[in-house]
């Protein structure tokens, strides 16, 4: 019978060692780990001790000759010493694969340890460190990726004389009842009727300080009389039926003395699909509102809007007593409601949601072709700061709702305090407006 090619570690309990590296297979697999002892020699380098007892061995002493050095008597022996061409016993069933040996046949111990138990743990570990970075980076990139290429752009800074330019980033946000772009069923889906040309439903400035205060979104009456550029005196919407995104702009930075950063502009339809797209947004009415012409008949109290019912509370003015001034407030309360719902958990989270959303609210998004993603990123987590609360909300403070004047009842400034409410803005002391949006909003209610 050939000589067995497997020989004991004097020094370790049951390890086996092999004549040749094993990998996979029979006659291949892992060297055994460094600093053991190679076949064929003992741990003083010796060739291996002739079978039967050594000599010198005293029976009697706790001391066998194949204990571990400098081990004392009591300590535990090594493995009994074996004839030249014997083998180790057989693998005890339910042991280590490959044999009784530490490693086991491809080196992982019990217990979970060895070369191959760890190099599994990195694995898995760098295969949990690639789904976080997935989660955390190009998730909301690939979002992102989907509602910028789904903006539409317009060249909105005007040319020639403008304000120079304020601290912080001041963005006009308008809503057009422009009917051009919906067909009839949709028109008629909506309930806006068959207006011809375009003007501005929704107009506001939205101003982020540079100095830490509070984000602030002033509501402008879409009837304030102001002067329009060319044009002499008129309601201010109409800047935009004259002279599109560019006249409107210059109109704004002469009527506040405040410079226009960027231009973010949606339609009726835009507005509709992106609450649709998200599940729907909370609103709370404070009171029953029945509008005709809004094609609007909803209660008081909190509830769910889609699309329709979204648009026509915040485009209902008839059925209001305020008329444009409880107009307004709604369409604040609406977009920050449309802001606060796409960007929550419920949305972002859940992909079915999140990349609709985001194609329907990049659709929805008309922007100056001078704005850069990280001024749009801007603008979406300053609506989301106001519809969490943390932000200002107000009107430009009014002297007369119902100015009688050759374009038809409009709205007169107050020119003293709108003066001061725009001299905060341009020296971006936000701080400085939060008395009066209080006043505001305990005058309403």
């Amino acid at each position: 019978m050939p000589a067995c090619r497997r020989h004991p570690d004097p020094r370790r309990r049951g390890t086996v060692y092999r004549s040749r590296p094993r990998l996979w297979g029979r006659g291949r697999g892992l060297a055994g780990p460094p600093g053991l002892i190679p076949p064929g020699q003992q741990p003083d380098g010796r060739p291996p001790a002739p079978a039967g007892p050594a000599p010198g061995y005293d029976p009697r002493s706790a001391q066998p000759p194949y204990a571990a050095p400098g081990a004392g008597p009591g300590s535990h022996p090594g493995p009994a010493p074996r004839s030249p061409g014997t083998c180790p016993p057989a693998a005890v069933p339910g042991s280590a694969p490959g044999g009784p040996g530490p490693g086991g046949r491809f080196g992982i111990r019990p217990g979970g340890s060895g070369p191959l138990a760890g190099a599994a743990r990195r694995i898995r570990w760098r295969w949990v460190a690639l789904a976080v970075v997935a989660v955390l980076v190009v998730y909301p990139l690939a979002l992102f990726a989907i509602a910028w290429n789904h903006l539409g752009k317009v060249a909105a800074m005007p040319s020639g004389a403008r304000p120079a330019q304020t601290p912080g980033t001041t963005y006009l946000v308008v809503g057009s009842d422009s009917r051009a772009a919906l067909t009839p069923q949709e028109r008629a889906r909506l309930g806006t009727g068959q207006v011809a040309g375009g003007r501005t439903d929704t107009l506001m400035l939205l101003h982020v300080p540079a100095g830490g205060g509070p984000t602030v979104l002033v509501s402008v009456p879409r009837d304030s009389y102001v002067s329009i550029p060319g044009h002499g005196k008129n309601k201010i919407n109409a800047a935009y039926a004259f002279g599109g995104p560019q006249l409107l702009v210059q109109t704004v930075e002469q009527a506040t003395g405040i410079r226009v950063d960027a231009y973010v502009e949606t339609g009726l339809l835009g507005y509709a699909d992106l609450v649709d797209a998200v599940g729907g947004v909370t609103v709370c009415v404070k009171s029953p509102i029945k509008d005709a012409k809004a094609h609007l008949d909803v209660p008081a109290g909190c509830q769910v809007f889609d699309g329709k019912a979204a648009l026509g509370y915040a485009r209902a003015r008839y059925s209001d007593p305020r008329g444009d001034l409880g107009r307004v407030e709604r369409q604040r309360q609406v977009l920050a409601a449309i802001a606060g719902r796409t960007l929550s958990p419920s949305v972002v989270l859940l992909p079915w949601r999140a990349f609709p959303a985001a194609s329907a609210g990049g659709s929805a998004l008309t922007v100056d072709d001078s704005i850069g993603p990280t001024d749009l990123v801007g603008f979406v987590l300053a609506m989301r700061d106001v519809a969490g609360g943390g932000g200002l909300s107000l009107t430009v403070p009014i002297s007369n709702p119902n100015l009688t004047t050759p374009a038809g009842s409009a709205v007169q400034w107050d020119a003293t305090r709108s003066r001061a409410l725009f001299a905060d803005l341009a020296r971006d002391d936000t701080e400085a407006i939060r008395p009066i949006a209080a006043a505001q909003k305990k005058a309403t209610g």
